[in-house]
């Protein structure tokens, strides 16, 4: 398939890039001419993405096995990265979500709280903290961090660590885009709706009925969202027509919330 170039001589950084809404990020970027670093916990599944994504794209894909709740990790990541395809010059934070934690408050232990908010807000964190100078150095880059309806509005189907994490999400983006700016880094969010991917999909299920019909009812388009309509925003913020746009979070949920 001919690439766009859009994304030509830019380095890309994914994490939680094997994940289903990840890889087709990853072959978003890949396909408008991205050198792409896949970042996965799955070092099985990151491998096997970046070498379809050479085979079938023609992209300089490499795979990475990192735990971004891991700050020295991310850390020598971020210089992998840097030595072996360059940049980063744009930062896609998708790792997270609710790690197959309770949702009931009652079944909620610590470490159920310690492991979603140390990867969904931590993990974006230092995603972001290892990236920044090297897009400084690189003259400016794009953040694009995940935020969640779960973290805007209350939701059935995620708990209370969840909603915390992603909520946290927006203040990180906006002090971020307000520290960054100045150096050229723009830092969005996206806040996706329900994209049933993963675990989330086995979560909609197990919910009775009348709350899975309550949720579709909900979103005034009527519908669940295709992947690639999130990977097109995401490649949207990330590019050269969102270059005066920073600290906004993208609500991309079929008008399920609209905030004022």
């Amino acid at each position: 398939m001919q690439r766009d170039a859009r994304f030509k001589g830019r380095t890309v950084v994914v994490t939680g890039g094997a994940g289903g809404i990840g890889r087709e990020v990853c072959a978003g970027f890949a396909r408008e001419g991205a050198s792409v670093a896949v970042v996965d916990v799955d070092e099985s599944a990151a491998a096997a993405l970046a070498a379809e994504l050479g085979r079938d794209v023609g992209a300089d894909a490499v795979g990475y096995a990192v735990d971004v709740s891991d700050q020295a990790a991310v850390a020598v990541l971020m210089r992998e990265v840097h030595e072996r395809l360059g940049g980063p010059h744009v930062l896609v934070s998708l790792a997270g979500g609710s790690l197959g934690t309770p949702k009931a408050l009652e079944d909620i232990e610590p470490q159920h709280v310690d492991a979603v908010v140390d990867v969904n807000l931590k993990g974006t964190f230092y995603s972001c903290q290892a990236a920044a100078p090297y897009m400084t150095q690189a003259g400016g880059g794009a953040m694009i961090t995940t935020s969640s309806i779960g973290g805007r509005q209350p939701s059935p189907v995620t708990g209370v660590p969840y909603a915390a994490s992603k909520a946290a999400v927006v203040g990180l983006t906006k002090r971020l885009a307000r520290e960054l700016g100045g150096r050229g880094v723009r830092v969005n969010a996206v806040a996706p709706g329900l994209f049933l991917t993963g675990r989330l999909q086995a979560m909609y299920d197990d919910l009775p009925e009348v709350e899975r019909r309550g949720v579709l009812d909900a979103i005034p388009l009527g519908r669940f969202p295709e992947v690639r309509e999130l990977v097109d925003p995401v490649l949207f913020l990330a590019g050269e027509e969102a270059s005066y746009i920073t600290g906004v979070v993208l609500d991309v949920n079929g008008g399920r919330f609209m905030p004022l």
